[in-house]
């Protein structure tokens, strides 16, 4: 899986309040939450992010609480990646579990700029930063993993392996 996109970037410690603020957790209905999604950290990000691009950010992104909440807003924005130097392990796992491919690498993290265009091989793990010409490597996300994500999380691929059985 190969995955191409303009980048946005966040700092450090952006927790999952800043990606989907508890005011708008009286819904669970993903094109709802899209229209904050990381709001608090940028009043003006819901409008600005488009479908494709890749969110970039810092040490222990998705720490706080543990709702899927956060990946699910993310993922319905349209962002169809997350690279970070760390994530929390709950957004972690509810990443995944929802279908969204995250990686971690310190190294892309500090080489990529906002706006930048990049290209993920999710098999390799290696990030290449089309608009600087660097590459980078993060841990490759394993096959099972892959699996998860594209039948679109966690739940879909259940039901599929359910239905072949």
């Amino acid at each position: 899986m190969v995955i191409k996109g303009r980048t946005w970037k966040f700092g450090s410690d952006i927790d999952t309040d800043a990606i989907i603020p508890a005011r708008y957790l009286n819904t669970s209905d993903p094109g709802e939450l899209a229209k904050h999604v990381m709001e608090d950290a940028d009043s003006s990000f819901p409008e600005k992010v488009k479908r494709g691009d890749i969110l970039v950010a810092e040490k222990n992104f998705g720490c706080g609480s543990s709702r899927e909440h956060a990946p699910i807003a993310i993922k319905a924005s349209g962002i169809q990646a997350v690279v970070a130097t760390s994530f929390a392990r709950i957004f972690y796992r509810n990443s995944f579990n929802i279908g969204l491919p995250i990686f971690e690498s310190p190294d892309a993290v500090h080489g990529i700029s906002e706006g930048d265009e990049i290209e993920i091989d999710a098999d390799s793990g290696v990030i290449r930063n089309m608009t600087r010409g660097e590459e980078y490597s993060a841990k490759p996300i394993p096959d099972f993993m892959q699996e998860l994500i594209a039948a679109g999380g966690l739940v879909e691929w259940t039901k599929k392996k359910i239905q072949a059985a």
